[in-house]
This record gives structure tokens, C-alpha cells and sequence, in this order.
């Protein structure tokens, strides 16, 4: 069990009932729109590495996705104080790694039963969903087809019904925070550019 595993009741193996159900409902937070495939979360290469260890992929997992305008707007909606650094973590012209999805808009890790990676090797986002930090608390995205935010309602009843933390979130979150290159909280001095990027 890794370090990680511990932050979360359920990390080490299998899907909260509730994520199963909706898996077999679907669509799930594990599904896009199709075309807007720019604005999914970046993959880092420390995640990138846990991915193909955990599940034996080599080639077909990832993407490599253009650091758009759009894509850039969309990380600075999630990280609002750490606006003015974004763009030397993703820099515009660039690209990072995204995870893959079917023409559908289905992750290819996606299963009926849901995610096929054990939650451990998942990446930190798919791993927090459907919660974030927000100010330094511990809010929720507005995600109507979420079944958990539709039988939760609330934060403390969807932390509840996933067996969540509001420490194990703060911790994940912080987590993947440094993952993608930024300080570990909010307002803290920004160091210097991870060196957790992918270069093939």
C-alpha cells in the first residue's frame, strides 16, 4: 500500500458503490464532451509513470494536448491565485499529457463497472473528484450527472458516501498541486518550474 492509499479509506483497490452504480449509469466524470477534449486536467509525469506501472500500458493511455488559450483559462478558474505562474508551468504553444478517451468521450481507462486503475494509480484529479479546494476549503464541483452529487447533495454527505476526509482531500489535493508544478497551497512562494514534465 503506498503512501497515498492511506489518505483515502478506499484508495487501494475498487470504486465506491455509489461510483460503480454511476459508472453503469453513465455518463461519468470519467467522460467529456467530445471536442472539448483541450480543456481536460494535464497528466503529469510522475502520474503518467504510476499509470503505465500499475496497469502494463505503454503506448494509448495518453495524448499529447496543445496548452491552449482555453486550456489556460480553464487551469486559472482552478487555481485563481496562481494565475500569474501558470503559463510558465504550461507554457502557451506548448503541450502536456492528458489521458486518452474513445471518440465518445469515454476515458479508455473507463470500464462499465468504472475505472479499471486501481485508485491509487489513478491520476490526483480523478482521484479528488468530485471535490476541490477552494480559499482553502473543501467545496464540490457543480457536476449534475454525478451520482454522488446527486444523492450527497452537500459536502460533509458526499465526503460521507465516498468515505472521504476532509484531511485526505487536503492532502490529494496538495499533492497533486506539486504533481503539476505548483506550490503544495495556495499563496506560497512558487520555487521553480517542476522538472515532473514529460519529454518523450
Amino acid at each position: 500500500m503506498s503512501a497515498d492509499s492511506a489518505l483515502l479509506p478506499d484508495a487501494s483497490t475498487s470504486d465506491a458503490p455509489v461510483c460503480a452504480r454511476c459508472a453503469a449509469a453513465g455518463p461519468t466524470c470519467c467522460s467529456l464532451t467530445p471536442g472539448l477534449e483541450e480543456v481536460c486536467f494535464p497528466v503529469s509525469e510522475m502520474e503518467r509513470a504510476r499509470i503505465v506501472e500499475a496497469d502494463g500500458l505503454a503506448v494509448g493511455g495518453f495524448v499529447h494536448q496543445a496548452n491552449t488559450e482555453a486550456f489556460l483559462a480553464q487551469m486559472g478558474r482552478l487555481f485563481p491565485r496562481d494565475r500569474k505562474i501558470l503559463p510558465r508551468l504550461f507554457p502557451p504553444g506548448g503541450d502536456h499529457l492528458r489521458l486518452a478517451v474513445d471518440p465518445k468521450g469515454n476515458c479508455v481507462f473507463l470500464r462499465a463497472d468504472g475505472c479499471r486503475l486501481p485508485r491509487d494509480a489513478r491520476p490526483y484529479y480523478c482521484r479528488l473528484f468530485p471535490f476541490w479546494l477552494n480559499g482553502g476549503a473543501v467545496t464540490a464541483f457543480a457536476a449534475p450527472g454525478c451520482l454522488v452529487h446527486r444523492q450527497g447533495r452537500t459536502v460533509s454527505r458526499m465526503l460521507a458516501l465516498l468515505e472521504y476526509g476532509e484531511a485526505g482531500v487536503r492532502e490529494l489535493h496538495g499533492r497533486l498541486r506539486l504533481a503539476w508544478g505548483l506550490p503544495p497551497k495556495e499563496g506560497m512562494p512558487f520555487v521553480t518550474p517542476s522538472p515532473a514534465r514529460y519529454r518523450p
